[in-house]
């Protein structure tokens, strides 16, 4: 996303506050706008193509979970933007004049009264450029055999879009103290009517003890706009080594506005650590059967970070449904659902009957 040249000093204030230096996006050879380029990671001239570096060399860094469990102050220079037509809502430069929804490619975006919340601590800035990520998406495409053909040639750069996600990290060191009851089934025979019978009989015990485990970077999704498995599916996200945040990286790019609050992804967070530390402490055990299984857990020296994560995003309407797909815009990993051609699917299915039918003939005449 490039936004219009002012002639002015261009000032980008998105999840800043009153205290925060002005960042100027203006080349120091020709004057000319200036965005992020991931490829040199670098900020790059618009009109003459110099590169320059962004004055920012420190790693994020970790706060203590009990400032993200409080009422935050609030970043009231952030603009959010609503699309009217899919709902999805983004930081946008205030600069940005025409916009398009990342989601759905609509132009019907209006200006939301709803403020972005707390600003972030940190940046994980976009790997590959656009060009590399269209790349990524056609050859992706192009293996989804039953998607119509007018999806695959709507796969381009163009239709791609640029967005930092919001997302929580975790680090906690649990201590956990358990009790439960497993039982191990054993193969036993008896005779019955003279023949020799098999038959199940569990053998059940009592299980006891403590459990540690040092959870560190636990990545929750702090946005419902891009499902969660979706997520999952294009992850990782290096956001141990995200930068600490800066508008320059921003330059160029939209970010999605978090939706869960901190305490609400803590929960999700901490569910997924007793899934972990539940699975820890079964795999001691030679079991196949959980009568019950009883965890204490506390969560010790346990911090956040607040991470912007890349994502490009892509977008199809097929018979007015809209269909995105998602591509890791530091790995490039890539997901999302696709249409499907009944056309094709009735093909392969005649098809296949067809060829059924034929091993059924030529196993009736020979």
């Amino acid at each position: 996303m490039v936004n219009n040249i002012d002639n002015n000093n261009i000032e980008e204030k998105l999840y800043s506050d009153d205290n925060l230096d002005v960042t100027i996006y203006k080349c120091p050879n020709c004057g000319g706008e200036a965005m992020f380029e991931p490829n040199s990671q670098k900020m790059k001239c618009l009109y003459c193509g110099g590169l320059f570096e962004i004055n920012n060399n420190s790693i994020a860094q970790e706060r203590e979970l009990d400032e993200l469990l409080k009422s935050g102050d609030v970043w009231e220079e952030a603009e959010v933007y609503q699309c009217k037509t899919c709902g999805a809502k983004e930081v946008i430069s205030k600069q940005e004049v025409s916009v398009k929804c990342a989601f759905c490619g609509t132009n019907n975006i209006i200006k939301s009264e709803e403020l972005p919340g707390i600003k972030p601590q940190g940046v994980t800035p976009f790997k590959l450029d656009k060009t590399k990520a269209s790349e990524i998406a056609v050859k992706w495409a192009k293996k989804k055999f039953y998607a119509p053909r007018n999806f695959k040639k709507s796969v381009k750069a163009e239709n791609l879009h640029g967005l930092y996600n919001p997302v929580f990290t975790f680090d906690s060191q649990t201590i956990s103290s358990y009790r439960g009851r497993l039982g191990k089934n054993y193969v036993k025979y008896r005779f019955r009517d003279g023949k020799r019978v098999a038959y199940t009989e569990t053998r059940y015990f009592n299980i006891s003890g403590s459990q540690d485990l040092l959870f560190d970077d636990l990545l929750v999704q702090a946005s419902s706009t891009i499902p969660n498995n979706i997520i999952k599916s294009i992850e990782p996200f290096p956001t141990k080594k995200a930068m600490a945040y800066s508008t320059e990286y921003l330059r160029g790019y939209s970010a999605s506005t978090y939706n869960k609050s901190g305490e609400e992804c803590w929960k999700e967070c901490k569910t997924t650590m007793h899934q972990r530390i539940e699975s820890a402490i079964l795999k001691r055990y030679d079991y196949d059967v959980k009568v019950s299984l009883s965890i204490d857990t506390k969560y010790l020296n346990s911090q956040y970070k607040y991470v912007l994560v890349p994502i490009y995003v892509g977008h199809y309407t097929y018979k007015q449904k809209l269909y995105n797909f998602y591509i890791n815009g530091y790995s490039g990993r890539i997901g999302g659902k696709t249409p499907v051609s009944k056309l094709k699917v009735g093909l392969t299915v005649l098809l296949s009957l067809l060829l059924i039918a034929g091993i059924v003939l030529l196993f009736m005449y020979f």
